[in-house]
């Protein structure tokens, strides 16, 4: 099968900016008095905590959720949160998350964990999610463009030459590793093609060449534009 040479032996990815012991002893004697410290070596201390955290804010909106807590030996409860949003603030004493959330910070934080410890007991509470939407009426913002350049192939792998050239596809994404989105270009003359709607950070882009029977290049190597 003849294939498309890779685009990355022919083509140039480029952007334009313009834009973390058991006992063994024969007898034992037992202190009368040791039934009334029976406590001392009986149940040990247990934590409890509880409540339901609000899952949902809007933009510019006050979060605040704060556990019930309460340990069973009166020991002083300490707090300790796992993946907690960016935009909020955690206090280590009363375990309260609090914050109010800005446009940027518009999605999803999940499997969020508050625990309540006393140094022996612990208790945690179900793993929840919180999501920040937009102000109603407000559109989600973007912050950039990236535009993405490529000289085409004019060959197979197998050196004849390429006839059937359909387009381009450029993929990218925030990993460099796992580019999710794909944007196709159903042209065989385009040289670019601007890439929109991103938002604050590192993008990276790949670009391949497709034929009219659907035969896919290799990716390019990757190149990168950041966001701010």
């Amino acid at each position: 099968m003849r294939l498309i040479r890779a685009i990355c032996a022919t083509a140039l990815v480029s952007l334009t900016l313009t834009l973390a012991g058991c006992g063994g002893g024969d007898s034992v004697t037992v202190n009368p008095l040791a039934s009334s410290t029976a406590d001392a070596i009986g149940t040990p201390a247990t934590a409890t905590i509880s409540g339901t955290p609000m899952t949902g804010v809007t933009v510019g909106t006050q979060y605040s959720f704060t556990p019930t807590a309460s340990d069973s030996d009166g020991g002083k409860l300490t707090f300790s949160i796992q993946n907690a949003p960016t935009w909020a603030s955690f206090n280590a004493t009363t375990g309260q998350l609090s914050g109010s959330p800005k446009a940027t910070d518009t999605g999803m934080t999940m499997n969020i964990v508050i625990t309540a410890a006393d140094g022996t007991a612990t208790a945690s509470l179900p793993a929840f999610t919180i999501t920040v939407t937009a102000t109603p009426g407000t559109p989600t913002p973007t912050t950039g463009t990236a535009t993405v350049s490529w000289v085409a192939p004019t060959e197979n792998t197998n050196g004849t030459a390429l006839t059937n050239l359909a387009g381009f596809k450029i993929y990218y994404g925030t990993n460099s590793a796992a580019l999710t989105e794909v944007a196709q270009v159903a042209s065989a003359g385009a040289t670019d093609y601007v890439v929109s709607g991103l938002t604050s950070g590192t993008w990276y882009f790949a670009v391949t060449s497709y034929t009219s029977d659907g035969t896919e290049s290799a990716k390019s190597a990757a190149s990168s534009k950041t966001i701010s």
